[in-house]
């Protein structure tokens, strides 16, 4: 036996003499690889001396004659040794049920595993892991770890609870980063208090204030103008109620905006505006901004890095009139003192014993005096990523503001803890339930929410050119819940198919409604979108992802019957958000979280993006309906001759076309094939951002959407000017975004639409 053996060793020696094999990798999803070498002991470096020759160099050597007996040998030999191993291996390893992994194979095996997983989870099971990890219980108890009394932006309070969001993500191994961004923000002087006067009286120095008020000192006759309202304005006007050079007193509305209202009546020419609110506690001070647009304003369209250079600008939505915030005590003392004519039915407000007079010539000289200062701040928004498998460059992303002026529950705190739930709860899904979404989420904490989106805008003005062709979605979760009556939303029409449908998964919340039905059975019988939607204004923290970026954003809220009274006060408490929801916050909360994560967990899971781009053909329509009645009204009298909607309703069909071959390719595509699924995914991308105007700066007009945005480029616009010539530069503008769009969408250019 021992010569067969021998004879077999030097039949192998001669035949694998100078062979040699490479080293390769078992390698699988980013994981450590394993290398494996078949032959050992040949070192690809060592120098070779054969035949004479020094140094290694090859000699020519005759082709071997063939030896039959030594492959016979060769045969025998191997058959043997495989009898005699086989016989070894079953005596030694009989015993055990199942053969052990080897070593180098374990990664397969557990690759194997994951796929199954995977390929396991139904919508279903995803929609089931969300809920069972989503539970009012966790919401609670994390809620006490996210309160703080004080964190307005750049505060002591603002940075703890950013480190408290950091922490919270390194622990579930999110990869966190911070985004850091140096501001002006806008605070009281603390050496020289705002102040009012009546005639010469001094009633008040307030506490609160608001924010990017123009400073100094104005005085004139005081005029009560309700909410500030366009309505309103004109009501007075009618009246002949002079606002040139007057001090405008001023209810909160929560129907519009602060920096609205102000906007409003500085274009009659008021010298400075008052507001006050309405609230059961006379002496509440309220806290606001009043710029007409977000980010830091003496930045405007540019990031505020520390390393960036501009020269001297500031944005054109601050403005140039004194706006001071006041409580209602003081109010009822100016409203008591202004005399003039009676208001109007409309203007009639809830304070006490207040004879609601419009003011006017008759009334005495008010002086607003405001003293506010620049801070240079540092605010840090802070990120955590759970990394998509497929196309970790796509992804979707949750937001919260995290400052608030005093407690902020509704503003920042409730959505500030979802945040970090949904972070949890989708991190576990991942880690132990075997959850592999396609696209990664982001989780963003932003800071100076409070100060108009100052730190979500800086960051998309940062990262502009990168987040346009990567980001989804943009979900925010700020003021999620400030009742328990219904369900508000502002969409983008490519996610109000989405937000529906999610509607009818997520069970509606106990003590909302009928518990046990869905959110959707809420509002069932009716038409949904006149039920839940409302157009998406410039206060809304997904406004800048929309009209600035052309990120298809959504924000949604969970809302009484009455308007939440308490943003911007110290009431924004605990204790007062706990009586809008019937003290069912925990429950409520979590059906909000429901809703955001699944739509979140729909757009990174599916192989084709839930982006409805057939419902923006519904509001591109409407708009060019419109326009097309407002050109004919215009050229009724035959002055403006050739100027018509004609070419803007071609660029409508072309878009109409493109999303219809879209609709028809989807149905033909595999959806297992990923690069079919990706091309079909860029397209879907590129409506939002393709309708962003490529003719304005966004410097100059930072909200740069045809229907969206603010500027003479939109086509609410094209609506409300006079001059025809403008009229049709508008047109032509707009045609070619629509048409640009429309292309885009269509995908290569020689699938374009030359119709037009």
């Amino acid at each position: 036996m021992a010569a067969t053996i021998n004879q077999v060793r030097s039949s192998l020696s001669k035949m694998f003499k100078s062979e040699r094999y490479s080293p390769f990798t078992l390698q699988s999803d980013g994981e450590s690889h394993v290398e494996v070498k078949l032959s050992d002991d040949i070192d690809d470096h060592a120098p070779s001396e054969q035949a004479g020759q020094p140094g290694g160099s090859p000699s020519y050597r005759p082709r071997p004659k063939r030896n039959y007996h030594n492959v016979c040998y060769l045969a025998l030999g191997i058959l043997f040794i495989f009898i005699i191993g086989y016989l070894i291996g079953y005596v030694s390893h009989r015993s055990p049920l199942q053969e052990p992994i080897p070593c180098d194979s374990e990664q397969e095996v557990r690759v194997a595993k994951e796929a199954v997983v995977e390929y396991a989870l139904s919508w279903t099971d995803i929609t089931s892991l969300l809920a069972r990890r989503l539970t009012p219980d966790a919401f609670n108890s994390r809620l006490s770890d996210v309160e703080q009394t004080d964190h307005t932006a750049g505060s002591t309070g603002d940075n703890i609870l950013g480190n408290h969001v950091l922490e919270s993500f390194k622990s579930l191994e999110m990869e966190p980063w911070t985004d850091i961004h140096y501001v002006q923000l806008q605070t009281p002087n603390s050496e020289k208090p705002n102040r009012v006067l009546i005639g010469q009286d001094e009633v008040c120095q307030p506490k609160g204030y608001l924010a990017y008020s123009a400073t100094g000192k104005a005085k004139g006759k005081a005029v009560y103008g309700n909410y500030g309202r366009q309505e309103d304005l004109a009501l007075l006007q009618t009246l002949k109620v002079e606002l040139n050079g007057t001090v405008i007193l001023l209810r909160a509305s929560g129907q519009i905006s602060l920096a609205q209202q102000v906007a409003n009546v500085a274009a009659l020419g008021v010298s400075a505006v008052l507001i006050y609110p309405e609230h059961k506690n006379q002496t509440t001070e309220l806290y606001g901004h009043v710029h007409l647009g977000s980010g830091d304003p003496y930045t405007p369209g540019f990031p505020s890095f520390n390393h960036t250079q501009f020269p001297p600008t500031q944005s054109s939505g601050l403005p140039n009139v004194l706006a001071q915030s006041i409580t209602a005590q003081t109010a009822v003392k100016i409203l008591k003192r202004i005399g003039g004519p009676d208001s109007p039915p409309s203007f009639k407000g809830n304070l006490d014993n207040v004879k609601y007079t419009l003011g006017g010539a008759s009334s005495e000289d008010v002086t607003v005096e405001v003293n506010n200062v620049l801070q240079d701040t540092e605010i840090h928004n802070v990120f955590g990523v759970i990394k998509g498998f497929t196309e970790p460059d796509r992804y979707v992303v949750l937001g919260a503001q995290r400052d608030a002026w005093g407690p902020g529950y509704a503003k920042a705190t409730v959505g500030t803890t979802l945040l970090l739930e949904l972070a949890r709860a989708v991190s576990e899904m991942v880690h132990t339930d075997g959850f592999r979404p396609r696209r990664s989420l982001v989780f963003a904490s932003w800071s100076a929410g409070e100060y108009g989106s100052v730190g979500a805008t800086e960051w998309l003005e940062g990262y502009l050119s990168s987040l346009d062709r990567r980001a989804v979605t943009y979900i925010s979760l700020d003021g999620v819940v400030t009742g328990n009556y219904a369900v508000n939303a502002s969409a983008s029409p490519l996610l109000h198919s989405l937000l529906e449908s999610t509607m009818k998964e997520v069970k509606n919340p106990i003590g909302f409604g009928e518990s046990g039905k869905s959110l959707y059975d809420q509002v069932s019988g009716v038409n949904f979108e006149k039920a839940v939607f409302t157009p998406m204004q410039m206060e809304d923290s997904a406004y800048p992802f929309l009209a600035f970026s052309g990120i298809p954003s959504l924000s949604f809220r969970f809302v009484s019957q009455e308007v939440y009274p308490h943003y911007g006060t110290s009431f924004d408490n605990k204790e007062y958000l706990g009586f809008a929801t019937s003290h069912r916050l925990g429950f409520i909360a979590t059906g909000a979280g429901l809703v955001a994560g699944q739509l979140a967990l729909r757009l990174v899971h599916d192989h084709v993006l839930r982006l409805d781009v057939q419902r923006y053909r519904k509001v591109l329509g409407q708009s060019v309906v419109n326009i097309n009645r407002r050109l004919k009204q215009v050229t009724r009298d035959g002055s403006a001759e050739g100027l018509s909607a004609r070419w803007l309703i071609m660029a409508l069909g072309s878009y109409s076309r493109a999303a219809t071959d879209l609709n028809t390719e989807l149905l033909n595509t595999d959806l297992t094939d990923i690069q079919a699924c990706h091309n079909i995914n860029d397209r879907i991308m590129r409506v939002e951002h393709n309708l962003l105007s490529p003719f304005v700066s966004p410097k100059e007009v930072p909200f740069r959407h045809l229907l969206f945005g603010h500027g003479s480029h939109t086509m609410a616009a094209m609506l409300e000017g006079e001059d025809r010539e403008a009229l049709r530069t508008q047109l032509a503008l707009a045609t070619w975004t629509l048409q640009g769009c429309a292309n885009a969408l269509s995908g290569d250019v020689w699938d374009g639409d030359s119709q037009i």
